[in-house]
C-alpha cells in the first residue's frame, strides 16, 4: 500500500498518535476515510464525464495513457518487446570469424566495414 511497509505504518500509527492523542485520534482517522473516499468518488466521476463527453470511438481511454511513461511504453515499445518475447528461429547467427576480428581490434582501430549491413 503507497510502497509503505508495517514498520513505516506502525511509526505512522505511533507519530499521529502521539500528535492527536488518544481521545481525538478515532475523529482523525474517520475524517480521513472521508476525506479518501469523496477524492476516490471524485475521481471517479471526472474519469467517467471525461469518457462520455469524449464519445463511443474512445471507448477505451484510460487516462493512466496521459503519463508519458505509459504512453511511451503502450504505443514505442509494444513492438519491441514483441519482438524480444518471439523465439529467435529467424534469426541468422553471426559466423564465428566476425566476432574474432571484432575481439582482436586495439584501442584505435576501426572496425570492418560490412556494405550489405547497411
Amino acid at each position: 500500500m503507497f510502497g509503505l511497509g508495517w514498520p513505516e505504518i506502525v511509526a505512522l500509527v505511533v507519530i499521529a498518535l502521539l500528535v492527536f492523542g488518544p481521545e481525538k485520534l478515532p475523529q482523525a482517522a474517520s475524517q480521513a476515510g472521508r476525506t479518501l473516499r469523496n477524492l476516490r468518488r471524485m475521481a471517479n466521476n471526472a474519469r467517467e464525464d471525461l469518457r462520455s463527453g469524449l464519445g463511443p470511438e474512445f471507448a477505451d481511454f484510460d487516462p493512466a495513457d496521459l503519463n508519458p511513461k505509459n504512453f511511451v511504453r503502450k504505443h514505442l515499445t509494444a513492438e519491441l518487446e514483441d519482438d524480444w518475447n518471439r523465439t529467435p528461429a529467424t534469426a541468422t547467427p553471426v559466423p564465428a570469424a566476425q566476432t574474432a576480428v571484432v575481439d582482436e581490434l586495439g584501442y584505435g582501430e576501426i572496425p570492418p566495414y560490412d556494405s550489405e549491413a547497411t
